[in-house]
């Protein structure tokens, strides 16, 4: 049975947050609906979940030693991964002395790189996925690409929203490649991976919730990504039955091996009723930002429900929805959203913006989310609330 007692007492619960972004905002905002003590911490002052935060801390979560040391004088009943670049070693130790990591330390650490989860899927579990190869040199890098041959798909083996992800499509493609993934790792420099390119209809993230009552699919996110990087998502993706059932034992295979409790962001490709397993995420996606208005659970009210252990008996499902994510260009510490009046002068459109301090290079800054009577409709509306938004980035 889950008690939770009253916030900021001996008896209440306290939930600590690794990494503070949007995801991490809407997580801590649902934990304290139910009176959950939040601790934030990310590398830079005032990250959007600071901002609604009991407490806040500024580190590399990468630097274990720091890392332990908070985690040890907060005492949290439950560690919440929100990002993948995190000393998952440390948390292998602190799960091990009896702190609750969510879903499980070993999630955290198998989905920290890409090479520890694809290889789970792909040789353990035996889950259809793209060819690949890793490699750590670049004499190592240019064999495999030979290998799986060209058109191929280059990642760090730990990055996130696009960084360091390209396509090669001809030789000269090759040393740029390697650059690139080699800037664009979460730890720097280091091993990648080389997919072969995949000739798929669509994409999707199916998430998934792990509870106490067992396991609930939410209807499937397609979305549309430049670079890697998330701009647009939407939800249902309109699949074959077939195609459907595929993607649910896919996510039900790779979640069971993960374990714990929570929800899984799992992508996957599709093409006709072929699925092919790409990534998976312990923890609520950027995809699934669109649930914030096209069902009564979010993905982070379903998040803080089965960290706390309570059930989730039924989600009700509003319609066709869609969102769009702004996306600011520059340097600055001081942009200006205008026009908010004209954004959501339509019925069933929303605006979240995230409230982070500064953007250097681009920066996703907020989304705006709509609903409609059919997918197509949900989209028009979101571009039509985003065309209307001015942005005003003032210099330093």
């Amino acid at each position: 049975m889950t008690k939770i007692g009253s916030t900021l007492s001996k008896v209440g619960k306290k939930a600590l947050l690794c990494g503070s972004g949007e995801l991490g905002k809407e997580v801590a905002i649902e934990l304290q609906r139910y009176g959950v003590e939040v601790v934030a911490l990310d590398k830079y002052e005032n990250a959007p979940a600071m901002q609604v935060a009991h407490r806040s801390y500024v580190l590399s979560m990468l630097d274990g030693k720091r890392l332990k040391e908070i985690i040890e004088l907060e005492k949290p009943d439950y560690i919440i991964p929100e990002i993948e670049a995190i000393a998952t070693e440390t948390l292998l130790t602190l799960e091990k002395e009896g702190f609750s990591v969510t879903p499980t330390a070993d999630a955290a650490y198998l989905t920290m790189n890409r090479e520890g989860i694809r290889r789970l899927a792909a040789e353990k579990l035996g889950i259809k996925t793209s060819p690949y190869r890793f490699a750590s040199t670049k004499d190592e890098f240019e064999k495999c690409i030979y290998e799986i041959g060209m058109p191929c798909v280059v990642k760090p083996i730990m990055s996130s929203s696009g960084h360091g992800q390209s396509v090669v499509h001809t030789q000269k493609d090759i040393d740029p490649a390697w650059h690139y993934a080699q800037e664009g790792g979460r730890a720097g420099a280091g091993r990648v991976i080389i997919e072969g390119f995949i000739d798929f209809d669509y994409e999707i993230t199916l998430l998934t919730v792990r509870h106490i009552g067992g396991i609930a699919f939410l209807e499937p996110i397609g979305h549309h990504q430049v670079d890697g990087d998330y701009r647009e998502s939407w939800q249902p993706q309109v699949m074959s039955t077939e195609a459907l059932r595929k993607a649910h034992d896919i996510a039900r295979k790779i979640t069971d091996a993960l374990g714990g409790w929570g929800i899984f962001g799992v992508e996957m490709f599709i093409k006709d009723d072929e699925v092919l397993f790409s990534e998976v995420s312990p923890r609520p996606h950027d995809t699934g930002m669109v649930t914030m208005i096209s069902q009564d659970l979010s993905e982070f009210a379903l998040h803080a429900r089965a960290v706390l252990g309570l059930p989730v008996p039924g989600i009700r499902f509003y319609g066709p929805s869609a969102s769009k994510a702004i996306v600011v260009e520059g340097d600055s510490d001081k942009i200006e959203f205008e026009n908010l009046e004209g954004v959501l002068s339509e019925p069933d459109v929303h605006l979240r913006l995230f409230g982070k301090p500064e953007v250097n290079g681009h920066r996703r800054m907020g989304v705006i989310l709509a609903i409609a009577d059919t997918v197509e409709e949900a989209r028009q509306k979101a571009d039509r609330a985003y065309n209307k938004l001015k942005i005003t980035i003032h210099p330093r």
